[in-house]
């Protein structure tokens, strides 16, 4: 039997250092897994880090996570997960909302806050998406802006009689930009 741990952040600007020291707080954890810059929206069983600890969870070890989220983003995805380990026999707490996982009453929170966390992120949808649907009715230009403008790749390339990669190069473009643009020729 054996205390080990699990953690998680979605971005390379992230560390999983305050997961740690706030579990290492409260458990004295024997191994350590984690997924750096991975998205809870991947499954998790096909993360690297969690696939390997739950290739090496044993009955009676006991998985302590820093938040149910750091489990999955998606109530199926936390519910199989945690179905899974505690097949093999693994318990698992979860520090943020406080409560072991193995218990009936930390499945039903569990089943109630994964499911809350999915309204969210749903929420958080549909809120950018009426904000870029209300940004294109304003007329308001959505993405990155374009380093050049295709009449003027066109026009120079014509005038030029320059190729694909001198015109690439002289627009400081993509060689596939000034193919679309070269496209727009024929039409």
């Amino acid at each position: 039997m054996a205390t080990i741990g699990y953690l998680r952040v979605s971005s390379y600007d992230q560390s999983t250092h305050s997961q740690r020291s706030e579990i290492a707080n409260r458990h004295k954890v024997e191994r350590w897994w984690s997924d750096e810059a991975t998205s809870g929206v991947l499954p998790a069983l096909q993360r690297a880090g969690f696939s390997a600890l739950a290739e090496y969870a044993r009955e009676g070890d006991v998985l302590v996570v820093y938040a149910i989220d750091r489990l999955g983003r998606d109530t199926v995805d936390v519910l199989n997960t945690v179905q899974f380990m505690q097949s093999k026999g693994v318990s698992i707490i979860s520090l943020r909302e406080g409560f072991d996982l193995n218990t009936p009453i930390g499945k039903a929170m569990l089943t109630m806050l994964a499911a809350m966390a999915e309204i969210e992120r749903s929420n958080i949808r549909e809120r950018q998406m009426a904000g870029i649907r209300r940004a294109k009715a304003e007329g308001r230009h959505l993405g990155r802006p374009k380093k050049a403008d295709a009449a003027e790749i066109k026009q120079w390339r014509k005038d030029s009689k320059a190729s694909i990669s001198r015109t690439a190069q002289h627009f400081q473009v993509s060689e596939s930009t000034v193919k679309r643009a070269s496209r727009s020729i024929l039409k």
